[in-house]
């Protein structure tokens, strides 16, 4: 019952940068550039879930609020849910569904190059984040698979710092919490397998024939 509450409250909260933004729209309050102010709000917002869903591993085992795993999905959801809204306002309200433009941008400008690989990434961790596909591809494949979202991070890192021309102290500040995020997860990765290497039995040295000893 105390998951489910959380989840309704965390859910409620996820739509309240939407919420905002769908006000200023309608009471003209995106200012002079409405497209670039939903494109950066929109952006921002996938960041910020990709980061609370890389973080949510690190805190449930530090603090071991293990029902933290319970939303963790969920959160990884609304991470897609903004990032196909970044990518819709791009290819709707910028690019008014100009194919040909949309591939000129991919293949000249190198930070939507870059974005448009974290979206495309997003995409298998989005359609496989049910109880079925985990059980379908099995726990270590699902994982192995999920993974991808640690590329996602960086490339989404890239794609703003690329974007930013003058202040860049935002996507700096988002590369510092990634990269304090990755790390952790190596240092747990080096000791974990530290650790299987001393509980590993040591195998004796084979014996030497009394032929091999003269």
């Amino acid at each position: 019952m105390r998951l489910r509450l959380t989840k309704i409250a965390l859910f409620l909260a996820a739509l309240v940068p939407l919420g905002r933004l769908l006000w200023k729209a309608f009471h003209d309050g995106l200012g002079a550039n409405p497209i670039e102010v939903i494109t950066h709000s929109t952006g921002d917002w996938t960041l910020i879930f990709v980061l609370t869903t890389l973080s949510i591993t690190p805190i449930r085992r530090l603090t071991r609020q293990y029902w933290l795993i319970g939303v963790r999905r969920m959160i990884g959801l609304f991470a897609f849910f903004y990032g196909t809204l970044h990518f819709l306002t791009y290819i709707w309200l910028d690019k008014f569904f100009d194919v040909h433009e949309m591939l000129k941008d991919i293949a000249k400008r190198r930070f939507i190059t870059v974005g448009f690989s974290a979206f495309v990434l997003m995409i298998p961790l989005a359609l496989t984040s049910t109880a079925w596909s985990i059980r379908r591809l099995g726990g270590k494949n699902w994982q192995r698979l999920h993974r991808l979202i640690y590329f996602t991070g960086i490339l989404a890192v890239v794609h703003y710092t690329w974007l930013v021309k003058a202040d860049r102290r935002k996507p700096i500040e988002y590369g510092i919490v990634l990269g304090i995020l990755l790390a952790y997860r190596v240092g747990v990765w080096a000791f974990e397998k530290a650790s299987e290497k001393r509980k590993r039995p040591a195998i004796p040295a084979p014996a030497r024939s009394r032929v091999e000893v003269e």
